[in-house]
């Protein structure tokens, strides 16, 4: 090819820079010049950037030329060798190019596993906890320990009381309890434990605390706090666990307890040293609160609880190891139980984090407003979650009173309004939802409770306000269809419309006709009251006479089925807050854990529980924990020997009363021999018992829990109510 001499033209770099610099180096003589080509050159002038050289070499004794390599000649004047080519030939440029390619790849392939490695190391230092060991210092000799933290959040929460069920998982958390003046209160089952926290909780506006051991103790505990998730209750369950560093390995009652609660609760977490005890403590309890209000769970190992001297002694491995495996896992030991403890006890924020609660909008409020100035038969149905804080339930009462709507009460709102309020409404429901032009859902859901929606009349307004959205919009899409469904607090939105109506008056007519309703509803039950069973008591008339004799700061927890289920239409809750139920999960047994922390909460309160004899069986030995804690509730049990909620639908429908059958026990003597006091009430003692209900009193004001036995006998009260 013209302006060359033999040999393919040489690779030429691209130019990166118009910056000349000369074609060949200045210090090659004349005579041991290579072969030299650039790529301006060949086109008719300019100057290269990198020149082709070949380093002179002797020749061997043969006479032959050796092969040798070419220099790749940089601007700079660095001679880079490109191997494999013979001395009197140019390299190709598909050879420059592998070459370069290589030289590139194997420095970008040495950065990276520097860097890698770096990383790496970083962060196997920051696992082990070294990074913050740096800066942080342990205290091999003090005595404190894990539980003291824990202690020291609850305090500052204004947590007055600890429900437990004793275990060694979690002895620290309750000894630090009691010596910062927390009171620590032991049950005969971990669920009365939950159930007495739950109580706490709604009770108090506050956060309910429960503590559980390990293994067993966490599982005994699952059926409370799914009942107190679907009840709304803010809830924090710390449960023990084996130390972190012995899960999977076989562990005293180690399980999976995270996986236990993901579905159940808001948060779960599991402590890992013990400077993460006050955080995680203070953040799970602000989740439990914030929002819809649920239960949180947080698991505390046995090695974040007990003092340093203790968790060396079970964890940190033997003091002397021979082998090079011996002495990498006795260091890796200490170094754990060193990481567990370091930074513990430096001064850390324990008050409480915000709470967050969603709140309606001026223009929802404004909306539902207008749209009830215009109703001419309005309505209104309060749920459970209109009792939850910041609103108190007086400032709730007193907006409901100043809009002058009627009203029907459900869950934990029972006894918002006062018994003799006009506004009140208990029976006829399922009518009035029908001849309403509007309703109002203040807290409550269209769950199976309101017959999934298909109780309202057509064309009716219906407003829905709920924190969560979907019990807001439950069965919305099917049934029926909200003009206005606002996602905030069910109180301050209450609270907010009355402010915005002053003035409104419902429609008098609408509210004398539900009167009228009520009255008659009412006249028709006490006739039914008075009607003699076919044997024993009858259920009615013993409620009433129980509702007669209710004083004024008295506070009812229903824990049953049938007997329960009358008592809701008979017995008047007399204040806000002062009826405890189980809510939507109809769980039997939360009778003595409610009233244990009923009573805690509201010591001058005449706490009753209204059990059935069949829900008595799952906390009667919890009269046991009454006795010893000096907290006297009154028990009245309605025993019918039966099942009789779920035998009344499968006699009908199936014909069979198996598994429904019961025995008429003597309750009243498991209490006494637990160190209560029992009465019994049948037939004969019709005559006396208002005498009896009065002595219970007695006895209860004297400090002793009281059992009520009372044989009751059948009514068609409930025909129809439905058990699933």
């Amino acid at each position: 090819m013209t302006g060359r001499r033999h040999g393919p033209a040489p690779f030429l770099w691209p130019r990166p820079h118009p910056r000349p610099f000369p074609t060949r180096p200045a210090s090659l003589p004349s005579n041991q010049r290579g072969e030299e080509q650039s790529r301006d050159g060949v086109r008719g002038g300019g100057r290269a950037r990198h020149v082709i050289s070949a380093a002179p070499r002797s020749p061997r004794k043969d006479g032959t030329v050796p092969t040798d390599c070419h220099l790749l000649v940089t601007q700079q004047g660095v001679p880079i060798p490109v191997l494999g080519v013979p001395l009197g030939l140019s390299p190709s440029p598909h050879v420059l190019s592998i070459t370069m390619d290589l030289l590139t790849a194997v420095g970008c392939a040495v950065a990276v596993l520097l860097v890698t490695t770096a990383v790496a190391l970083l962060g196997a230092a920051h696992h082990l906890g070294l990074l913050y060991q740096l800066f942080h210092k342990v205290e091999p000799k003090s005595p404190r320990h894990g539980g003291e933290l824990v202690a020291d959040v609850l305090k500052a929460h204004g947590v007055r009381f600890v429900f437990t069920l004793a275990g060694g998982h979690i002895s620290p958390i309750l000894v630090a309890a009691e010596k910062v003046g927390i009171r620590v209160v032991d049950t005969r089952h971990e669920a009365t434990a939950v159930f007495a926290a739950d109580a706490v909780s709604r009770l108090s506006g506050r956060i309910g605390v429960a503590a559980v051991t390990a293994g067993p103790g966490v599982t005994n505990a699952v059926t409370a706090i799914k009942n107190a998730q679907m009840a709304e209750s803010p809830l924090l369950l710390i449960g023990g666990a084996a130390a972190s560093l012995q899960k999977g390995r076989g562990a005293l009652q180690d399980i999976d307890q995270l996986s236990l609660f993901r579905t159940l609760c808001k948060a779960c977490v599991s402590v890992r040293t013990v400077r993460q005890i006050v955080p995680t403590l203070r953040h799970a309890i602000a989740t439990a609160q914030s929002g819809t209000p649920g239960p949180v769970f947080v698991e505390l190992p046995i090695d974040v609880l007990y003092p340093f001297h203790v968790v060396e002694k079970e964890v940190g491995g033997p003091k002397s190891t021979r082998g090079l495996r011996g002495k990498l896992i006795q260091w890796y030991l200490q170094n754990y139980v060193r990481n567990l403890f370091v930074g513990a006890w430096e001064p850390r924020d324990v008050t409480p984090l915000p709470v967050k609660v969603p709140l309606a909008t001026e223009d929802e409020m404004q909306r539902c407003a207008e749209l009830l100035s215009r109703a001419t038969k309005p309505l209104v149905l309060v749920g459970s979650q209109a009792m939850l804080p910041p609103t108190p339930a007086e400032e709730l009462r007193a907006a409901l009173e100043a809009l002058g709507i009627p009203c029907y009460l459900g869950g934990a709102a029972r006894g918002l309004l006062p018994p003799d309020s006009p506004l009140l409404l208990r029976h006829n429901r399922r009518d009035a939802l029908r001849d309403a032009d509007l309703v109002l859902l203040a807290g409550s859901v269209c769950d199976f409770r309101l017959s999934y929606g298909r109780l309202f009349g057509r064309g009716a307004v219906i407003v829905a306000v709920n924190r969560d959205r979907v019990q807001l919009l439950r069965n919305a899409d099917v049934f029926w269809r909200p003009r206005i469904a606002v996602r905030g607090d069910a109180a301050s939105f209450v609270v907010g419309l009355a402010q915005r109506l002053r003035g409104f008056s419902c429609p008098t007519h609408w509210l004398q006709r539900l009167r009228e309703a009520e009255q008659q509803k009412e006249r028709a039950n006490r006739e039914k009251a008075a009607t003699p069973t076919a044997q024993h008591l009858n259920p009615m008339d013993v409620l009433y006479r129980m509702d007669a004799l209710l004083p004024p700061d008295s506070l009812l927890v229903a824990d049953g089925g049938d007997f329960v289920g009358t008592a809701a239409y008979i017995v008047r809750p007399r204040r806000p807050l002062s009826w405890l139920d189980p809510g939507a999960f109809g769980t039997l047994g939360v009778g003595g854990g409610f009233a244990l922390g009923a009573k805690l909460c509201r010591p001058e309160a005449e706490v009753w529980v209204i059990y059935g004899d069949g829900s008595l069986g799952y906390s009667l030995m919890e009269f046991d924990t009454f006795v010893r804690h000096k907290t006297p509730i009154i028990a009245l049990v309605g025993n019918d020997a039966c099942w009789s909620q779920i035998a009344r639908e499968q006699v009908a429908m199936l014909g069979s009363n198996v598994a429904c059958g019961l025995e008429f026990v003597d309750y009243h003597a498991a209490a006494e021999a637990l160190g209560g006091k029992g009465f019994v009430l049948g037939r004969p003692d019709s005559k006396q018992l208002d005498a009896v209900l009065r002595t219970a009193q007695d006895e209860c004001r004297r400090g002793r829990p009281v059992l009520i036995n009372a044989l009751i006998g059948k009514t068609d009260f409930r025909e129809g109510s439905i058990s699933v």
